[in-house]
């Protein structure tokens, strides 16, 4: 898998586990690609920053000692939870 999309689909899943903490489903597919991002290419220290870019979600990480970011369209990034909350066999929690 490429770094972009671990990375993507992390955000994804780390946005929903912030809005469903009950939701035992995506913590394990977060840690997923936690271990992904760890393991296939080194990634350290994730965190997102900047959360006032309203257009944007920008996640800060360490990759073999060297400081970066990524940014990521925050619609496209936000829509799994959309899809999930719009679908109401996922909202009997």
């Amino acid at each position: 898998m490429k770094l972009q999309d671990a990375f993507f689909n992390w955000l994804q899943m780390h946005i929903v586990s912030q809005a469903r903490p009950d939701d035992e489903a995506a913590k394990e597919t977060l840690d997923f690609f936690a271990l992904i991002l760890r393991e296939d290419h080194r990634v350290s220290h994730m965190e997102i920053v900047d959360e006032s870019d309203r257009m944007k979600i920008h996640i800060a990480y360490e990759q073999e000692s060297i400081k970066s970011k990524q940014s990521f369209d925050r619609e496209a990034a936000e829509k799994l939870l959309d899809d999930i909350n719009s679908n109401p066999i996922y909202n009997n929690q």
